[in-house]
């Protein structure tokens, strides 16, 4: 339950990011008070830069709206703690200020929908932004995961988080964000592009240093520059990590993260290897293709 002191907030547009420290993105998260999607009292707001926290903002909000007990059991806020908070309206111009002509990160599309509404019950324009929903990030970042919600993904990522409160859950969900990024190497601009689908694998070479192996890739899709790579030297790509796979090649700056040894398909080849197989798990670099193709040709 929140405690019924005044919440930490930013009370005039002054206190905004100025424009040469503007965010690369900024998350939102909303509570509402009811079913209704517009009776939002809470709203927190964290602005990351460079994979780092640059600002929050959060207040507490007076829905004009009831409060439903389903809603209070699981943010804990009642009608008491917003007796005297600013209406949706009178805080428009400074989540306006934070969102305006930004990538705005949330986890699900619910938050989006709740500011549109909120807007039309308060007679304020409507915010605009590019909006980048989380869950999809999560999913393609970490496709293995049994579900995204937010707070299993906090867990998983090693993330300080809150649920149901809306700065943390803003906070948590950029993070989500920061770490897909340096997961995957796929920069902010290419997440707001829709995914693109893999293609088929790349024939394997005829010979190659290679040759007879099956390669299944974690980081990477199976038409990418690396499978190409591998199938130039005899490799065959494999879709996913099964008894017959002989090597699992992991990509990205940390390839042997907490998250890639969590992920389903390195736990699937830790299994095979425990149950005796010959599989086995080595990062890009390790695998050397330009010392192997370098051999190759010279042979």
């Amino acid at each position: 339950m929140l405690d019924p002191a005044p919440a930490s907030q930013t009370d005039d547009a002054d206190m905004l990011a100025p424009d040469f420290l503007a965010p690369d993105f900024v998350v939102i998260d909303v509570e509402t008070a009811c079913s209704r999607v517009s009776s939002i009292c809470q709203v927190g707001i964290v602005g990351f830069r460079d994979g780092r926290e640059m600002f929050e903002y959060e207040t507490l909000v007076d829905p004009r709206d009831e409060f439903n007990v389903f809603n209070t059991r699981i943010h804990g806020i009642t009608e008491h703690h917003v007796t005297g908070k600013p209406c949706f309206g009178d805080i428009h111009g400074i989540v306006d200020g934070h969102l305006s002509g930004r990538t705005t990160v949330a986890h699900s599309y619910f938050d989006k929908g709740a500011l549109a509404a909120a807007c039309r019950i308060h007679d304020r324009p409507p915010i605009q932004t590019v909006w980048l929903d989380s869950v999809r990030v999560a999913q393609r970042a970490w496709p293995d995961l049994a579900s995204h919600r937010l707070g299993g993904l906090a867990q998983y990522l090693g993330i300080t988080h809150k649920h149901h409160d809306a700065l943390s859950d803003a906070r948590a969900a950029g993070w989500v964000i920061v770490k897909a990024i340096d997961h995957t190497g796929i920069a902010l601009d290419e997440w707001l592009k829709p995914p693109r689908k893999p293609g088929p694998a790349p024939r394997p070479a005829a010979a190659g240093p290679l040759a007879g192996e099956r390669i299944a890739l974690l980081g990477e899709p199976r038409d990418g520059r690396l499978a190409c790579a591998i199938a130039a030297l005899g490799g065959r790509i494999v879709s996913a990590v099964g008894n017959t796979t002989t090597m699992l090649v992991i990509t990205g700056r940390a390839p042997f993260s907490y998250s890639v040894r969590n992920s389903g398909a390195y736990r699937r080849a830790e299994q095979y290897r425990r149950l005796g197989g010959t599989i086995r798990v080595v990062s890009e670099s390790e695998l050397d293709l330009p010392a192997l193709a370098a051999g190759f040709a010279s042979a």
